[in-house]
């Protein structure tokens, strides 16, 4: 057996052995995934000095920007939730849109709440609002469900700084801001297909009323009723303004960033202006202060609450730039083992298109193990050592990142833990969860793929 055979094998047996770990024994798949590296170093070779110095370049070159990014993003999405930016948001866009157009002002919604905060999260802020717009219609809760799900997987997996494009961009190397570009250009067709269109359709033949458990907290669904029609409410909330800018802020800043060179001279000092404080380190460290300022102490808030409400938002960033990291390991021993580049000359042997191997493999990836970010992660670390010599331009390697969120969010099914959070919530037994959520998420999935092909011929 040839080398490069036996590479190929070693690479194959990795990811099966990584499915294996994450699905049958539940192994965390940050744990599942530094096994699987060390592994893969041993199966090619390598010495153990190899394998720590890989091992050292993965985790190093991948955390030192990821760590500062997403945990900049988790605490100014945290704070905004505490002081109920997310309600304000939706309930301002339901009231300007009105009830019969609600379902696309809560697609929209969905994208920009989604980018500071958790989707999880994002859904369970949400759903009194659902409860209460299909109470008072009579719709389906799925005419008003299914567009915000939509949004929010939108912008989950295709808008920066949310964990899976920060993460795939930091891995294969792509410019966050031709990413968040690409990520709205793409993402919001995806959206409008996948939420208004296909929540109207489903809807009509799936009827999900609210769930009884619901029905039982009357005083919270009179006050969010209050809340949607526009009266007096109880509940002081942020006003629509503030917090739609601070959302826009960082995405702004850092599209600047990335427009610089093209609009101004280089060099001069706006251009050198634009440049620092567009980079994400610097928008997100703005947009953070500010947020503890405006959403926090102006609001009552005192430091040590702040400083909790902060604190709290690191816990489940901190698993993120870890299986993001140990993603960036496996990706380096990929490219230390030579594996890349054979992976990279058989791909122009048979003539398969980068966007189409990156697809599939996101995909496989997807429907396996069943976590978007994991995916995302995983693909990215794939597919970074087969590029490495491919010559992508900056708009075409965000394109890529597009790519991999199609593929890794397509057909959310059983081993998914949304599928059973949107089960939970939405009272559905497990045919009409198929039928609307992973309908819907595949949906975004396929004109996500659609438009990064398109992309793809002019930009290659």
């Amino acid at each position: 057996m040839g080398e490069s055979a036996w590479l190929i094998i070693v690479a194959i047996l990795g990811v099966a052995t990584l499915l294996f770990l994450v699905m049958r024994t539940k192994l965390q798949a940050f744990l599942a995934l530094i096994l699987v590296s060390f592994l893969v170093g041993l199966g090619v070779g390598m010495s153990p000095e190899e394998i720590v110095a890989a091992f050292e370049a993965g985790m190093g070159e991948t955390v030192a920007f990821i760590a500062i990014v997403i945990g900049l993003g988790a605490m100014f999405g945290e704070v905004l939730r505490a002081s109920g930016g997310a309600e304000r948001l939706a309930l301002t866009m339901i009231n300007k849109f009105g009830i019969n157009k609600s379902s696309w002002a809560l697609g929209i919604a969905g994208i920009v709440i989604s980018i500071p905060i958790f989707l999880d999260v994002a859904l369970v802020i949400l759903m009194p609002i659902l409860y209460t717009l299909a109470k008072k219609t009579k719709k389906s809760l799925l005419f008003f469900g299914v567009p915000l799900l939509a949004g929010l997987l939108v912008a989950h997996a295709m808008i920066p700084p949310t964990p899976g494009p920060i993460a795939a961009a930091s891995l294969i190397g792509a410019d966050i801001g031709w990413v968040i570009l690409f990520g709205f250009i793409v993402g919001i067709p995806a959206m409008i297909l996948a939420g208004p269109v296909y929540g109207s359709f489903i809807s009509k033949r799936v009827h999900i009323s609210v769930p009884e458990m619901m029905e039982q907290q009357a005083a919270a669904l009179e006050e969010l009723e209050e809340q949607a029609n526009g009266k007096e409410i109880k509940k002081e909330l942020p006003s629509f303004t503030s917090v739609f800018s601070i959302i826009m802020l960082p995405l702004i800043l850092m599209l600047l960033n990335t427009l610089a060179p093209f609009i101004l001279e280089e060099g001069t000092i706006l251009s050198n202006i634009l440049v620092f404080i567009g980079h994400p380190y610097a928008a997100l460290t703005i947009t953070t202060l500010l947020t503890f300022y405006i959403f926090g102490t102006k609001r009552g808030y005192t430091r040590d609450d702040i400083q909790k409400i902060t604190t709290k938002a690191l816990e489940p960033a901190g698993i993120i730039i870890l299986i993001t990291g140990a993603g960036g390991i496996f990706g380096e021993m990929l490219v230390a083992s030579g594996i890349g580049d054979i992976l990279a000359n058989m791909m122009e042997q048979v003539q398969l298109p980068i966007v189409i191997f990156a697809f599939l493999t996101a995909v496989f990836l997807r429907v396996s193990v069943g976590s978007v970010t994991v995916a995302m992660v995983t693909t990215s670390s794939i597919v970074a050592p087969i590029i490495v010599t491919m010559g992508l331009s900056d708009p075409m390697m965000a394109v890529l990142v597009i790519t991999i969120a199609s593929g890794a969010v397509i057909a959310p099914h059983v081993n998914d833990s949304g599928f059973w959070m949107v089960n939970r919530y939405f009272g559905m037994s497990i045919g009409d969860t198929l039928k609307s959520w992973t309908a819907s998420a595949t949906i975004i999935s396929l004109v996500g793929f659609a438009f990064s092909l398109i992309f793809s011929l002019f930009l290659m």
